[in-house]
């Protein structure tokens, strides 16, 4: 495989009140209207009715990715102004409020509400998805127990959900802690091959314990609609350039891993490493000391991609580019750290400083 693989990119998006911070309970039917004309075919109603979701074309590049995200970014501030209403792009709200939002209004989230309960209803939370297109012929399934260990690194990379609640929780990606309370996330299942994957599912069809095939919400997955592999681990973004790094990162060890097949399955030993590694990326994020897959040793967040650059072939375009950002992020912080620091920095209301930081973020 010589070419470069195309891309797409999902970005899940909170609706808030600009003069409160608040995630909007209640959307007006004219703010949801204006998000629709802004992002036309590329709209999508999320869980709640709070929450959007920009669906992009496909890309062959960064430069399509980030015209494509920066101008539907800052076409919704500037249309849903006159609303009293801003977007952001967080993993959670650093104000909560799941309390008070409403599932949205489609057959699919109603479900997931009466299945979940409580579970669903919490889940006011916001990712960042990545898809990648992989050639007929490849087991996705063995591609991604190939990706799996250096999955964790993307999360580490774009932690920015630190608060729960308008609570300081200690983690750095919160989202994913509360992911873990539902079925089907998380990691995927150690499974060898396509086949296995199939009698996985079937096994749950069977016995009622999965309704659809895109069920599965694991931190990478097949997709069942495209021929693609997506990345589900990411929170997301507020910096679009952050978004653009794991991004291109993510195409960069898919491009590379489908150039150098590996046959051999994924180990308990390596599987049990990528756990702990899963960990402490929520729990630590860019702070965090990391295990080698190789002599199990520990290193620094920074070390870790170090070796992740040593290992893919990095071309001199996007997957530079997205490497050189991502030592950015590491040395200078995460989202999740500079909303730590806006909330410490602001004695009176600093939710409130937080959401302003996020929405200026979205700005740029």
């Amino acid at each position: 495989m010589n070419s470069a693989c195309t891309f797409g990119i999902e970005e899940e998006y909170l609706l808030v009140s600009l003069d409160s911070g608040q995630v909007l309970a209640r959307p007006t039917s004219a703010v949801i209207d204006l998000c629709r004309q802004v992002l036309g075919a590329h709209f999508a109603q999320e869980m709640f009715q709070s929450q959007i979701e920009v669906a992009s074309p496909v890309f062959s590049n960064l430069a399509q990715a980030g015209e494509f995200l920066r101008q539907s970014r800052q076409r919704l501030l500037q249309v849903l102004a006159g609303e009293g209403v801003g977007v952001i792009a967080v993993g959670s709200h650093p104000m909560g409020g799941w309390h008070q939002q409403l599932p949205a209004d489609e057959e699919h989230f109603r479900q997931l509400f009466e299945d979940y309960q409580q579970v669903a209803r919490r889940s006011l939370l916001c990712g960042l998805h990545v898809h990648v297109g992989v050639a007929p012929g490849h087991d996705r399934i063995k591609l991604i127990n190939q990706l799996l260990p250096w999955i964790p690194l993307l999360l580490a990379l774009s932690a920015s959900s630190p608060f729960w609640e308008g609570q300081p929780t200690g983690y750095q990606s919160y989202r994913q802690v509360a992911c873990g309370e539902w079925p089907h996330m998380g990691l995927p299942q150690r499974l060898g091959d396509w086949q296995a994957y199939e009698r996985y599912l079937a096994l749950l069809k069977r016995t009622g314990s999965l309704r659809e095939g895109n069920d599965c919400w694991w931190v990478i997955r097949p997709s069942r609609h495209y021929p693609t592999v997506e990345l589900r681990i990411a929170d997301a973004c507020p910096r679009l350039e952050d978004g653009l790094c794991i991004a291109g990162l993510f195409r960069c060890m898919v491009e590379h891993c489908l150039r150098h097949p590996q046959s051999a399955p994924l180990t308990r030993e390596q599987y049990w490493i990528t756990e702990q590694n899963y960990w402490r990326a929520m729990r630590y994020g860019r702070h965090g000391q990391y295990i080698c897959q190789g002599n199990q040793g520990q290193g620094s967040a920074l070390q870790w991609l170090a070796q992740a650059r040593a290992l893919f072939e990095v071309a001199p375009c996007d997957s530079e580019r997205s490497f050189e950002w991502a030592e950015v992020i590491l040395r200078d912080g995460t989202s999740a750290d500079q909303q730590l620091a806006d909330y410490a920095r602001c004695r009176q209301r600093p939710e409130q400083a937080v959401v302003k930081g996020l929405l200026g973020a979205m700005a740029v």
